[in-house]
């Protein structure tokens, strides 16, 4: 993420249109794209399933978050010493309860932006010895009191595994290469003796790293051209790879499909990476449109179709490089930024301690786009094996803290879905259905419908795009079908701005949704503006 330049990178996104047919042309998992028209603006959507046709395994990383040192993600947020909602290192012990309960797989962290001016030796050994620094990405104050043993202590209590991201704007590779003999050398070497006399016996083993954060932008501390960042990166790969060879880096996509360097980023950087690197990077914020002065909501719901569109270009480009060198490997992407951001975009700290920066307060309309992009981080799992929905406390997150405890926001519902039911594999589906204008994205579904089948359960995921009515899901079940109905719940409301608040945290929540007997054909009635989750047991 970065600060200043947020709201021109988003009108540049805006500009930028993408059609749910050129989607339909161009991603690898067409199929199960939905078939839009106008023709009959009534008709029900037709869904036909195959559980014996999977297109893609859901990888155990694709519903993953993220953690900055921004705000008050990390102090106030995950770590608040003297409070007595904390134990005894510091860590929110309600935060970490709702972390566990989600299942959050994999955490991003330190950043972001923050990553690109930080030194990881300021935040190991002693905390009283810890030096504060001036965060030049955020103008914040770092006291530097939570480091990586603080970060990965706390993850190990919540469950999760990290995505560490290493400083390739104002460091060095080789300083790089140090942090990961810091953490998965066992003994005998410098850095991993230090982290023996710092109190940790035992490597860590950290598998996924990041090579820098959004280096294609010039909000980016040591912002460089594509191809100097392509050998920087290279080298920080090739380095950190002798240090564990078993590692898995991710090199630095465009930040956004606005920027001017979309794609050709993408193509100079892999030219000089493609063989050393695991995993290309792509990062997207969605906004909330307007239409005569008025919120579009419309067309917002629709954005979803975007992510299709940017894994499908990004993926393309990836599979040139590779043609070009003649390569034997697939390059597999890390969406490893994306949420919905617009109402909250100020990130100067005024050089205070754990500022309230960037704390959006999603609404029910945030939510369902929230659905929709899960919907689209499905439909291509077999592209995508790490997603990280950015942030995950205080920081435009599901969940918010204050001094009293936590706050579950609208966009936590769909979060929890997909991770505790989206799971197994993604099921191939047939879907035709009615749709509507969405000037300048062109025709979009009125439902967008993904199933995933997990041994003998099927979930069904549905968003309804219609904001004035039910609409109509006929499902048609080949070969297995539902024998009983596990659980149905729509998240829905006549308000799209509802939310939740500490005072009122309950305006929206999910509801129960009334399903037909389960068999063969199901007629599923999807409430206006609604995101659905639906688990059955096959028969």
């Amino acid at each position: 993420m970065e600060r200043r330049e947020f709201l021109t990178r988003t009108a540049a996104t805006a500009l930028a249109a993408v059609t749910p047919a050129a989607v339909l042309g161009s991603t690898a998992n067409s199929e199960s794209l939905p078939a839009a028209s106008d023709s009959n603006p009534n008709a029900p959507s037709t869904v036909s399933l195959d559980t014996r046709q999977t297109v893609a395994t859901v990888s155990p990383y694709l519903f993953g978050s993220f953690l900055e040192h921004l705000g008050r993600a990390i102090y106030d947020g995950i770590y608040q010493p003297g409070s007595p909602l904390s134990d005894a290192h510091g860590f929110r012990k309600d935060v970490l309860a709702e972390v566990r309960a989600l299942g959050v797989p994999l955490i991003r962290y330190p950043g972001g932006n923050f990553v690109s001016g930080y030194f990881w030796q300021d935040g190991i050994g002693p905390q009283a010895q810890r030096p504060r620094i001036l965060d030049r990405a955020w103008d914040s104050l770092e006291t530097n009191q939570v480091g990586v043993d603080e970060f990965m202590a706390w993850c190990k209590l919540a469950g999760a595994r990290p995505l560490m991201a290493v400083n390739l704007g104002s460091d060095t590779p080789m300083n790089a290469s140090n942090l990961v003999e810091y953490c998965n050398v066992p003994q005998g070497t410098k850095w991993s003796d230090m982290r023996r006399a710092n109190g940790v016996s035992q490597p860590y083993g950290i598998h996924h790293w990041c090579l820098g954060n959004e280096m294609d932008g010039p909000w980016q501390i040591g912002h460089c051209d594509a191809t100097a960042y392509g050998y920087r990166a290279a080298d920080a790969a090739r380095q950190m790879k002798a240090v564990d060879p078993g590692i898995k880096v991710t090199a630095c996509g465009s930040s956004s499909p606005g920027m001017p360097t979309y794609l050709e980023w993408e193509r100079q950087v892999l030219e000089q990476c493609y063989e050393v690197v695991d995993y290309l990077s792509l990062h997207r914020y969605f906004n909330l449109p307007q239409k005569d002065e008025k919120p579009d909501y419309p067309r917002f719901l629709a954005q979803n179709l975007e992510l299709d569109r940017e894994v499908a270009q990004v993926g393309a480009v990836c599979d040139l490089v590779g043609a070009r060198l003649k390569s034997r490997k697939t390059l597999r992407l890390s969406f490893d930024e994306w949420n919905v951001w617009y109402g909250s975009t100020g990130g100067d700290g005024k050089r205070k301690y754990a500022p309230h920066l960037i704390e959006e307060t999603y609404n029910l309309g945030d939510a369902l786009l929230v659905g929709g992009c899960i919907n689209s981080l499905l439909r291509n799992a077999k592209r995508i094996e790490i997603a990280c929905l950015a942030q995950l406390v205080n920081v435009i997150a599901p969940l918010m803290t204050n001094d009293q405890g936590v706050l579950r926001q609208t966009t936590y519902f769909p979060y929890r879905w997909a991770l505790q039911l989206a799971r197994g594999e993604v099921l191939a589906i047939s879907h035709n259905g009615p749709g509507y204008e969405t000037e300048p994205l062109g025709m979009a579904p009125y439902l967008d419908v993904v199933a995933t089948l997990d041994n003998n359960r099927l979930c069904l995921l549905a968003l309804n795009r219609d904001t004035s009515r039910t609409r109509t899901m006929e499902c048609h079940f080949t070969a297995a079908h539902p024998g009983r109905i596990l659980s149905a719940f729509t998240l829905t409301g006549s308000d799209l701005t509802a939310t939740n608040t500490f005072a009122q945290p309950k305006n929206v929540l999910p509801e129960r949704l009334p399903l037909p007997a389960p068999g063969r054909r199901m007629t599923i009635e999807l409430p206006a503006q609604s995101y659905s989750v639906m688990q059955f047991e096959l028969a």
